[in-house]
């Protein structure tokens, strides 16, 4: 069956990930340009110099740095941010592509340190603004609408060396300024926008989703806290002054399974579903669910939530559900299963009935139609699916080409799974940008071997490279699914 008319059919991308530019015209250092490059092997860290002046790195997910740390970039670190695919200056070159492609829409995020240096400015740096009008103004040429995440794993490092970043409420005001001034400056092209990227990942330590240098559990329930409240001042300030705006949020998803039918499992399984399910019911739903308020009393969180920030939370619902997607996992109970089994960023045991790719991510297609069916029943707002895909290594044939058919194979199945929720199932699902459209840098690993693309780009981890673009065998592919409206598949 086709998918509706006015499906938006896309590819996405991260300002961290793929613009580079990273000192350019005014841009201040963000989060992630601190954050050095690893490998499958080898976690991220991220570097800071201690207040006796001792440049030290920290692994990026276990990042639990010392008090009057100063965060920032040193000499004889790889940061893979500072230069990405370059996109900066590639981007008319890169748009073009997706348009040949036939892209409806482009998911790519605004690097909050272009606009605001340090974080805490009371007005934009211009030279930024004027860099992401001419970022729309040439998807608008092409007629391809733009979906904008305003935070995607970027803060201010300024904020961080200030007050801690999102462990502070300060930041909320400094966010909401910054928002409105992408809100005010782009809402004449700009339609969909999502608030914070993955804001469940906070659970995996402060650093990557929020700059915050500590895996405290009192700081990391406030820097939740506060971006939660931050994304519901920016939907009331949308809805008031750019009614046009349809604003929503973005949920790092896994689908997740009970190893066994041990009820044990069972109930680890429930947990873990309510430590996704926390972040969306506040976004759609407006309040804070028991189960959360009850884990933080258990384990003796501090924590405060007042009778306006309740109200706050309350008025500024989000107008759709987004979410990534790329695997699922078991979950068990048993702590000796739990010790034989490995993940990346996404824990969980390994089901035995699935394929993994490269990067042990286990591949599921049909656990996308069950999140789709879970989304939806749970909130009943339209849904999208604005990260899913294969990250592999790519080879390059002696005449340029590039047969990825493991990708399109990925992918041709996951759209299956998102026709039959649609057509089968009756789920409101308007969009799907899949992760990656162009070669980038992964956020887990820092790898550009890691690749997802529809279009190769030749920069290598070591450095080398033109990058120059070029056409895998997915680009062909993809053009033709978007053409048929998913109908031709092969």
């Amino acid at each position: 069956m086709a998918f509706p008319k006015e499906f938006l059919w896309g590819g996405a991308v991260a300002a961290n990930q793929f613009e580079g530019g990273w000192d350019k015209d005014g841009k201040g250092v963000s989060s992630a340009d601190c954050c050095t490059r690893g490998s499958r092997t080898q976690m991220r860290n991220v570097t800071f110099e201690t207040k006796e002046g001792k440049i030290e790195a920290q692994p990026m997910f276990m990042l639990n740095a010392p008090e009057g740390a100063e965060f920032g970039c040193f000499e004889g670190y790889d940061y893979p941010s500072h230069n990405g695919i370059d996109f900066y200056d590639h981007y008319k070159e890169d748009i073009a592509l997706f348009a040949e492609m036939g892209f409806k829409t482009f998911r790519l995020s605004i690097n909050w340190t272009r606009l605001f240096p340090n974080g805490d400015e009371t007005e934009p740096n211009e030279k930024g603004i004027a860099f992401y009008d001419a970022v729309f103004d040439e998807l608008t040429k092409y007629h391809i609408e733009p979906l904008v995440t305003l935070s995607h794993y970027e803060t201010p490092v300024g904020l961080t060396n200030k007050w801690g970043s999102w462990a502070d409420r300060r930041t909320i005001d400094c966010f909401v300024r910054y928002a409105s001034a992408c809100l005010d400056r782009y809402s004449d092209r700009v339609h969909y926008w999502l608030t914070f990227n993955e804001i469940n990942c906070i659970s995996f330590g402060g650093w990557m989703a929020a700059g915050v240098p500590s895996r405290d559990p009192a700081k990391i329930a406030a820097a939740t806290r506060n971006q939660l409240l931050a994304s519901a001042l920016t939907v009331q300030y949308a809805h008031a002054h750019h009614p046009s705006a349809k604003i929503g949020n973005m949920i790092g998803y896994s689908q997740a399974y009970p190893y066994t039918c041990n009820p044990n499992d069972a109930l680890k399984q429930l947990q873990m579903q309510q430590s996704i399910d926390f972040f969306s019911d506040v976004q759609a739903k407006g309040y804070y669910p028991s189960y959360i308020l009850a884990q933080y009393k258990n384990k003796g969180v501090g924590f405060e939530l007042s009778e306006e920030d309740k109200k706050i939370l309350k008025n500024g619902t989000v107008d759709f559900i987004t979410f990534s997607y790329y695997m699922s996992a078991c979950i068990s109970a048993d702590p000796e299963v739990l010790a034989k089994s490995k993940g990346n960023m996404f824990t969980g045991v390994p089901n035995p009935y699935l394929k993994t790719s490269d990067w042990g991510w286990q591949i599921d297609p049909t656990g996308l139609r069950t999140a789709l069916n879970y989304f939806y029943s749970r909130y009943q707002l339209p849904l999208m699916v604005v990260e899913n895909g294969l990250g592999a290594q790519d080879t390059v044939e002696k005449d340029g080409s590039i047969h990825d058919s493991y990708r399109i194979a990925y992918l041709r199945d996951h759209i299956k799974a998102m026709d039959a929720a649609i057509n089968e199932d009756g789920v409101d699902l308007i969009g799907y940008t899949p992760w990656g459209c162009i070669d980038l840098v992964s956020a887990s690993t820092g790898e550009m071997a890691k690749r997802y693309g529809f279009i190769y780009v030749n920069l290598q981890d070591d450095g080398t490279g033109d990058g120059s673009r070029s056409r895998k065998d997915s680009f062909a592919w993809y053009k033709k699914v978007i053409a048929s409206q998913g109908t031709d598949l092969d």
